[in-house]
C-alpha cells in the first residue's frame, strides 16, 4: 500500500505532541506510514493497542536486527543488545543483569545523585546568570550517573558522548558516521572490559562481567551491547527528558512556583512530565509482525513493521482525561513513557530519581528561574532519537 505519508512527524511545536496524532488517535489507529529509510510501518497510537504492541511476543524485536529488515535507528544487524531481543533470549539475559539494576542498589545511589544535582546547579548559579541548563546540568548529571555505574573513567566522557551522539542519528546521510562512532565506542569498551577483568572494580559493568546463573554467563558481544544500551538511554534519554520537562514547566510559571512551594509532589509531577514529554517519541519500540494480526479491523501481514506510538498514546484521552492538559497531581497516570511488557526500561527507577532530583535542585537554588533568551531563539537538534535544543540559557 503506498503512501505519501513520512514519519517522524515534524511537530509545530517541539515541546507538543505533532497535530497529527490527534488524528491518528480519533480517526485512524492504525495508519500506514513510510520511514526516512522508505520502509513502510504501521503506526499504533491508542493507549490500549500500543500496549498490547508492546507486550504480544508476535510483534518481535528481534526481527528488526535481521539483515535488510525496517529499521529506524540504526542498529547493527544481529545485534545482541538487550533492547532488541525476544524470549528466550531476551528472558536469560534480562536474569543475568537485573540484579545490578536492583531497586535496593538505585536506592543507594540517591544521595550521591541528589549531591552531584546540588553541586551541578551551585556551580550554575556561582557561573551565571547565564548558565547553560545543558551543559550545566542536564548532560553532566546523567552522564556522571552513568559512568559512575560502568566505571568509565570520567576523563573519557567527551569521547563517548561524540560516538553516542553519533549513534542515535536517524539521517540516512550519517550512516558511515554512525558505523565508524559504533567501531570506536567498541574498540573502547573492549579495552574497558579486559582492564576490568585484569583487575576488578566495584560497578554495573563489574558486575555484569561477573553475572551468573547455572553457569551461564554474558560473552562479549552481549557485554558490548549492554554498554551502548546504558550510555544511550542511560545519558540521552535522561539529558532530553531533563530538558523538556524544565522548558514545559518555565512555560507555565504557577506550576514552577507551585512545585517550589510544595516539593513534597516532585515525584507524581514527574510522571506527568514524562507522560507529556516530547523528548523520545518511542522511535526506538519499532516491531516486526511474526504472523498475520488484525487491528482495528486492518490487517498487519507477517513482516510488517508496526511502531507503537508511545507519545500518542500518552495523549489518549480514553485513558487520560485533558490529556493536553499539564496537571502536576494527575493520578493515576499510567503513561508508557518506560516502556511496557517484557521491554519495560530496567533504569527506569534511576531516570525517574534524575529528574526529581535535578528539578529540586534548580527550583531550590535559582529562585526566579526563567528562561535568558526568548523560547524561539532556542537552536533544536534534529534527525535525533532524542531532541533537544542544544543549550537552554536559563537566568534567575
Amino acid at each position: 500500500m503506498p503512501t505519501d505519508e513520512t514519519f517522524p512527524f515534524t511537530p509545530a511545536d517541539p515541546l507538543d505532541p505533532p497535530e497529527r496524532y490527534a488524528a491518528l488517535l480519533r480517526d485512524e489507529p492504525v495508519a500506514r506510514v513510510a520511514l526516512p529509510t522508505g520502509d513502510l510501518v504501521w503506526l499504533v497510537s491508542r493507549h490500549e493497542d500500543v500496549r498490547r504492541v508492546l507486550a504480544d511476543q508476535r510483534f518481535s524485536r528481534q526481527a528488526i536486527t535481521a539483515p535488510g529488515a525496517p529499521r529506524l535507528l540504526p542498529l547493527a544487524e544481529g545485534s545482541k543488545s538487550i533492547f532488541v531481543m525476544d524470549p528466550p533470549e531476551h528472558s536469560r539475559l534480562r536474569r543475568l543483569v537485573s540484579g545490578a539494576f536492583s531497586p535496593a542498589r538505585i536506592r543507594a545511589l540517591g544521595t550521591e545523585v541528589r549531591a552531584l544535582a546540588d553541586d551541578l546547579v551551585a556551580a550554575m548559579r556561582r557561573s551565571g546568570p547565564p548558565a547553560d541548563l545543558v551543559a550545566g546540568l542536564a548532560q553532566p548529571l546523567p552522564i556522571t550517573v552513568i559512568c559512575r555505574l560502568l566505571g568509565v573513567p570520567y576523563e573519557d566522557v567527551d569521547r563517548f558522548r561524540a560516538w553516542t551522539d553519533v549513534m542515535l542519528s536517524y539521517d540516512r546521510e550519517r550512516r558511515e558516521e554512525v558505523v565508524a562512532a559504533r567501531g570506536a565506542l567498541s574498540r573502547y569498551l573492549t579495552r574497558l572490559i579486559d582492564a576490568k577483568r585484569a583487575a576488578p572494580t566495584d560497578d554495573v559493568l563489574m558486575d555484569l562481567i561477573n553475572a551468573a546463573d547455572d553457569g551461564d554467563r554474558l560473552d562479549d558481544e552481549e557485554l558490548l551491547a549492554f554498554g551502548y544500551t546504558l550510555l544511550g538511554a542511560g545519558y540521552h534519554a535522561t539529558t532530553s527528558g531533563l530538558v523538556h520537562a524544565v522548558l514545559t514547566l518555565l512555560r507555565r510559571p504557577a506550576d514552577l512556583e507551585r512545585l517550589r512551594k510544595e516539593p513534597e509532589l516532585l515525584p507524581v509531577a514527574v510522571e506527568e512530565l514524562l507522560r507529556r514529554s516530547q523528548a523520545g517519541g518511542g522511535l526506538g519500540a519499532l516491531r516486526i509482525a511474526l504472523e498475520e494480526v488484525e487491528l482495528h479491523g486492518v490487517r498487519i501481514a507477517a513482516g510488517d513493521a508496526v511502531l507503537p506510538l508511545i507519545n500518542a498514546a500518552n495523549q489518549d484521552s480514553e485513558v487520560f482525561p485533558d490529556p493536553a492538559e499539564l496537571l502536576l497531581d494527575r493520578t493515576p497516570n499510567p503513561h508508557l513513557s518506560f516502556g511496557h511488557g517484557i521491554h519495560h526500561c530496567l533504569g527506569a527507577q534511576l531516570g525517574r530519581m534524575e529528574l526529581e532530583l535535578g528539578i529540586g535542585a534548580l527550583l531550590r537554588e535559582l529562585p526566579g528561574l526563567r528562561l535568558a533568551v526568548p523560547e524561539g531563539e532556542l537552536e533544536w537538534s534534529s534527525g535525533l532519537a532524542f531532541s533537544r535544543p542544544r543549550t537552554v540559557p536559563l537566568a534567575w
